[in-house]
């Protein structure tokens, strides 16, 4: 049967860049990972808890860390601007302090940026988490991932690919639904492929949500 292997990782080093680049020694490599896994919980639940905006989306497309002996960069690249943009230098300072709080790094700076994205729906998380908002209000699945394919038709994408996975409008048995738009071409590794997994939350139980979006073709 078709293996399935994670497009991402599966394209490091040709189309694809690693989201975290620092160098530790063997033995202080999981407290550096877990340090990551922090960052990145911090700034999610921070921006869940001071920004609701109607959509339900949190607009985070992804967040890139740089680590140096003396400094921790962290780079988020959003979606929609009104979320951090909106009083900008108070936001950040405010986040750095909770990431600070969360790592307790005494002798490390810790610098944020925030980078706007133009074409948010072009981003697998933001368009998950779409459908997730749209999931947990009871919309029909179908419409849901017929909408949010919509939305990538804006974004100038060339194919996407929506699949939907465990007990779908409440249904006792669980099954894994899918549709597809244009030309999604895995198994290429010279083709950008953006994909991501998103479990969500619903009142019957957990879905899970993953989306392959083909961006360009590397020539």
């Amino acid at each position: 049967m078709g293996q399935k292997i994670n497009p991402l990782g599966f394209r490091l080093g040709t189309t694809q860049n690693h989201h975290s680049l620092w160098f530790a020694q063997p033995k202080n490599y999981s407290e550096g990972l877990q340090e990551d896994q922090k960052i990145r919980n911090c700034i999610k639940n921070y921006v869940q808890k001071n920004m609701r905006i109607s959509s339900g989306v949190e607009g985070i497309a992804r967040i890139e860390i740089q680590k140096r002996i003396d400094l921790i960069q962290v780079l988020i690249y959003i979606g929609f601007p009104k979320l951090l943009l909106e009083n900008r230098s108070q936001r950040i300072e405010e986040l750095q302090i909770n990431v600070q709080k969360e790592l307790n790094c005494v002798n490390r700076k810790l610098n944020i940026a925030v980078t706007r994205i133009a074409n948010p729906y072009g981003q697998p998380t933001i368009l998950a988490e779409f459908i997730a908002g749209q999931l947990k209000n009871r919309v029909s699945f179908r419409k849901a991932m017929k909408k949010a394919i919509e939305l990538t038709e804006q974004a100038d994408t060339k194919g996407i690919k929506v699949q939907i996975a465990g007990r779908i409008d409440g249904k006792e048995i669980a099954r894994v639904e899918w549709i597809r738009e244009g030309r999604v071409p895995l198994q290429t590794i010279g083709t950008k492929i953006d994909y991501c997994s998103y479990p969500v939350r619903t009142i019957y139980g957990v879905l899970g949500i993953k989306i392959w979006i083909f961006l360009n073709e590397e020539k």
